[in-house]
C-alpha cells in the first residue's frame, strides 16, 4: 500500500480554499482585461537552449531540466522569458505595443520554506513595444495593480517605486560603474538583512567606506513623494543616466496621479533595486501596510534588452507580477483570508424517492436556465442523510420534491440558514434564490 502524499514545496487545496483562490484569480484577471491586456498561455515545457538563453547563476541551478529522446527540455521558471521568446517568434503577427497577461504555473527547484514553493502561480502583465515604449506605461502598470488590490480588499497597501537609472547613474558617479550589478543586488537585501550587514557586504566587494556612506545617504532620503524627488533632483550629481532617471521618475509620478492614484497608495523609495539584472528603468514593489511581514506581494519593472537573445529587433518592455500562490498561502497563514464557501451550487434538488427523479431533473434544468448553479441529490438515502449532506456541503437552499409536490407541479423550498420551508411553484422558488 502506497502512502498518499505530495512533494514538499507544492500547494494542494481543499475545495473551500480552492474557491477562494479561484475568486482571487478571477478578480485579478478581470482587472487585467479591463486595462486591455490580452490572454496568453505559453507551454509549460520549453527547449532548454531557448529557455536558458539568459539564465545563469542561482536561476539556472533552480531549473527543472530533463532529457526526453533527443530533446534537452526544461520547465519554465517564470513567465517573462517565455514571453520574450513568444514576441520574438511572432513579432510579424502581433500588434505593438503588445499588452498581454498570463496566469500560469511556474517551477523552481529551490529549497522549500515558508511562503516559498517549487510550483506556483504567477499572474503577470507585460507591455512590449518596438524600438520604443512610451513612459506613460510605467505609470499604467502601478495603476493596474492599484485597482487589483483595491478590489481584493486586503486593507491599505503601498506601491513603492524607484528608477534603476537613478541608482546606476549615482553609482557610476562614485566610480563604481563596473560593480553596479553587485551593488544593486546587495542593496536589494536591505530590508532582509539590515544596514549593518549591507555595509559589510559592500565592503567585501571593495567598496570604500566613503562610497558606502554616499550610497546610504542616497537611499535613506525620506519625506513625501514630492520632497524625495526634490531632494534627489538637488543632488550635485552630473551623471547623464542619473539625471535621466530622476526626470523619468518625476514623469511617472505625474502620470500616476493623472490616472487617479491617490498619494497614500504609492511612494518613491530609493532602496528599491530589484535584484534581477534585466531591469533598466522604473521598478516597483507592493506591500500590504498592515502586514509588513509578508514582504513584497507584487513586483516588476521596465526592461529594455530582454528579447536580445532571440531577435535583432529592439523590443523594450515593462511588466509586473503577482505571485498568487505565495500571496494566498501567506494571507491564509496571517488569518486575512477567511470564510470561503464550501460549495459553488446555490440550490440542491432532492427527490424524496425514485419516482420523483424525473421532476427533480426538470426542476434542476429550470434553475440552471435561470443562471443558478444547481445540483441533484440522486442517492437513495433516507431524509436525515440527505439533509446532512446538504448541510455539510453548505448549500443555501434545498429544493424538496415529494409525491404531492410532483403531482401539483410545486416544490418545497427550504432555506438552510433559517430552516424555513414553504411549498411554492418552481418559478417562485427561482426568484427567491435569485434575489439572495
Amino acid at each position: 500500500m502506497v502512502t498518499p502524499r505530495i512533494l514538499t514545496g507544492f500547494m494542494e487545496l481543499l475545495p473551500e480554499d480552492q474557491i477562494l483562490f479561484n475568486r482571487m484569480m478571477d478578480t485579478i484577471r478581470g482587472v487585467y482585461e479591463e486595462f486591455g491586456f490580452l490572454p496568453l498561455d505559453t507551454p509549460t515545457i520549453e527547449l532548454s537552449e531557448v529557455l536558458l538563453a539568459k539564465a545563469g547563476g542561482e536561476t539556472e541551478k533552480q531549473i527543472y531540466r530533463f532529457q526526453k529522446g533527443d530533446h534537452d527540455l526544461a520547465l519554465r521558471f517564470d513567465l517573462t522569458v517565455p514571453l520574450a521568446r513568444y514576441v520574438a517568434q511572432h513579432e510579424n503577427d502581433l500588434v505593438f505595443p503588445f499588452k498581454r497577461y498570463q496566469m500560469s504555473k511556474v517551477f523552481r527547484g529551490e529549497r522549500p520554506q515558508k511562503g516559498r514553493f517549487r510550483e506556483f502561480y504567477q499572474c503577470d502583465i507585460d507591455i512590449i513595444g518596438i524600438d520604443s515604449l512610451p513612459l506613460y506605461y510605467d505609470a499604467e502598470m502601478p495603476s493596474v495593480i492599484y485597482h487589483v488590490f483595491k478590489k481584493l480588499d486586503f486593507g491599505p497597501f503601498t506601491i513603492r517605486l524607484n528608477n534603476r537609472k537613478v541608482l546606476n547613474g549615482f553609482f557610476s558617479s562614485l566610480g563604481l560603474a563596473d560593480q553596479i550589478a553587485d551593488v544593486l543586488r546587495t542593496i536589494d537585501k536591505l530590508d532582509k538583512i539590515g544596514e549593518e550587514k549591507v555595509r559589510l557586504e559592500l565592503g567585501e566587494l571593495g567598496i570604500t567606506e566613503a562610497q558606502t556612506d554616499s550610497i546610504m545617504s542616497l537611499i535613506h532620503i525620506k519625506g513625501s513623494t514630492d520632497e524625495i524627488l526634490a531632494q534627489v533632483e538637488a543632488l550635485p550629481v552630473e551623471d547623464e543616466t542619473f539625471r535621466e532617471g530622476v526626470s523619468e521618475l518625476k514623469e511617472v509620478v505625474s502620470n500616476m496621479r493623472l490616472l487617479g492614484m491617490p498619494d497614500e497608495n504609492f511612494e518613491v523609495d530609493l532602496t528599491i533595486a530589484r535584484g534581477l539584472d534585466y531591469y533598466t528603468g522604473t521598478v516597483y514593489e507592493t506591500r500590504l501596510d498592515d502586514y509588513p511581514q509578508l514582504g513584497s506581494v507584487c513586483s516588476g519593472g521596465r526592461y529594455d534588452n530582454l528579447t536580445g537573445f532571440y531577435t535583432k529587433t529592439n523590443m523594450p518592455g515593462i511588466g509586473i507580477s503577482i505571485g498568487l500562490t505565495r500571496l494566498f498561502s501567506q494571507l491564509k497563514e496571517a488569518g486575512i483570508l477567511t470564510g470561503g464557501s464550501k460549495t459553488l451550487i446555490k440550490a440542491l434538488v432532492v427527490p424524496m424517492g425514485p419516482d420523483q427523479m424525473a421532476a427533480a431533473v426538470q426542476t434542476a434544468g429550470a434553475f440552471r436556465r435561470a443562471g443558478i448553479s444547481t445540483d441533484i441529490y440522486s442517492l437513495t438515502k433516507g431524509m436525515k442523510q440527505k439533509m446532512k449532506y446538504a448541510s455539510r456541503i453548505g448549500v443555501p437552499y434545498v429544493i424538496l420534491i415529494g409525491e404531492e409536490e410532483a403531482a401539483a407541479g410545486k416544490v418545497a423550498l427550504k432555506d438552510m440558514s433559517s430552516s424555513e420551508q414553504k411549498i411554492i411553484s418552481c418559478e417562485e422558488a427561482i426568484q427567491i434564490v435569485l434575489s439572495r
